[in-house]
């Protein structure tokens, strides 16, 4: 305790120093040293949560478990106080070197955790020798590597201290992995309160590599004033994906051609630009999303009774599909709009002037959009209208361009 208030009083000092007057060579020193300080101090609080747990203080004051009484006494969150419990518990069950490196400042926290899980991890057929040069390895590893690239490392780290273990160690590991994997896979829609889903999960490591491989290519900006986010790309990737997958026919049972998307809407209203549609999952759509949606659907005017119960149902009508849709794909090679790269697989079908408008469907009213461009299209500040050659060109908005000329998309002419 006379250590501790020494150390605060020191402490004390340096909190009423002015970074500012520093040089840039102290400011990093400074940094440098504080941080090495921090884990040595980590090391000494790890220690008391681990002498609490273990002499049931916790327990013994009225709290049901060590992290619920460090949640109130340090007045932490619930996760953060387990997580330190966790810590603590596993760098006192580790290698005694890696407490020491800790103690010392030679590695940080998270490093520790690292080194402790990956020692915990080997299999008993190597014994405590091999164990101890193996963590003794990653500490001296921990210099160079942050945690992240530290774990890859930990997992072949027989290959510098037990190499005639390492291939049986290794074909285990990744034995329990992939059992582990197969109980833990999972994926999760759950609806919320605004209409939007929640997507939770676990992938294997084949399913995730199969979903980057589906939709990498389909993260990139498109084209310039393309500002979504990454995440939001990702997302957009993935519903192309979907489309895609939907349009080849080779789906199971619902498979096959776009009808499997059900939207309602009333014919007035969306004639009008104001009917909100409701999807047969009961989630509700924007009046503009309806449109988007029947750009390149199959529409089917039902007569519906008092209480909305199906009394007639007509036969489909306006879809840009079959020799359309081909004649489409040769005339514009995939969408169109203006430096747009996305092939013709990835493209729906949009009629220029909208089929509830009035307009026809025919290849002077369609054009070729991937899903982006389909949604910037919609949103109505850029125009697309038939060019005096039948090709689509496409006005930018007035504060793009005051003149608003008329632009093509050249990426797809082959001549």
């Amino acid at each position: 305790m006379v250590a501790l208030a020494q150390l605060s009083g020191v402490v004390d000092e340096v909190v009423d120093a002015s970074p500012w007057a520093l040089s840039d060579a102290d400011v990093v020193a400074s940094l440098d040293a504080v941080h090495t300080l921090e884990q040595r101090l980590a090391a000494v609080k790890l220690g008391l949560v681990r002498e609490v747990d273990g002499r049931g203080l916790a327990t013994r004051q009225g709290a049901t478990s060590t992290a619920v009484w460090l949640r109130e006494r340090l007045r932490l969150t619930g996760r953060s106080a387990r997580h330190l419990v966790a810590t603590a518990a596993s760098l006192d069950e580790g290698p005694p070197q890696v407490r020491s490196a800790l103690a010392r400042g030679a590695v940080t926290v998270e490093q520790a955790v690292v080194v402790a899980e990956t020692v915990g991890a080997l299999p008993a057929a190597v014994g405590p020798e091999v164990a101890d040069k193996a963590a003794s390895l990653l500490v001296d590893f921990a210099a160079q590597h942050e945690p992240t690239v530290l774990r890859r490392l930990g997992t072949r780290i027989l290959d510098h201290v037990a190499p005639d273990l390492a291939e049986q160690a290794e074909a285990e590991a990744l034995r329990r992995a992939e059992e582990r994997a197969l109980v833990d896979r999972h994926l999760t829609l759950a609806d919320q309160p605004d209409g939007q889903v929640r997507v939770t999960g676990r992938l294997d490591g084949e399913t995730a590599s199969l979903l980057r491989a589906a939709i990498e290519p389909l993260c990139a900006p498109a084209g310039l004033g393309d500002d979504r986010s990454p995440g939001q790309r990702r997302h957009d990737a993935l519903a192309e994906v979907c489309r895609l997958a939907l349009r080849t026919g080779d789906l199971p049972e619902h498979g096959g051609d776009r009808p499997q998307l059900v939207v309602t809407v009333a014919l007035e209203p969306l004639r009008n630009h104001l009917g909100a549609g409701t999807l047969d999952t009961g989630v509700r759509l924007t009046p503009d999303a309806v449109r988007r949606i029947a750009c390149d659907a199959a529409v089917l005017p039902a007569v519906l009774g008092g209480e909305s119960q199906v009394l007639d149902v007509g036969r489909q009508r306006r879809l840009i599909t079959g020799p359309l849709r081909r004649a489409l794909v040769l005339r514009d090679g995939g969408c169109a709009f203006p430096g747009c790269d996305r092939p013709p697989r990835w493209c729906d079908g949009h009629h220029i002037r909208h089929w509830s408008d009035g307009g026809p469907t025919r290849l002077d009213n369609a054009v070729l959009l991937c899903g982006h461009h389909h949604r910037v299209v919609h949103q109505g500040e850029w125009g697309v209208r038939p060019g005096s050659d039948g090709r689509p060109e496409f006005l930018p908005p007035a504060w793009l361009d005051p003149q608003r000329v008329p632009r093509r998309n050249l990426y797809h002419r082959r001549c």
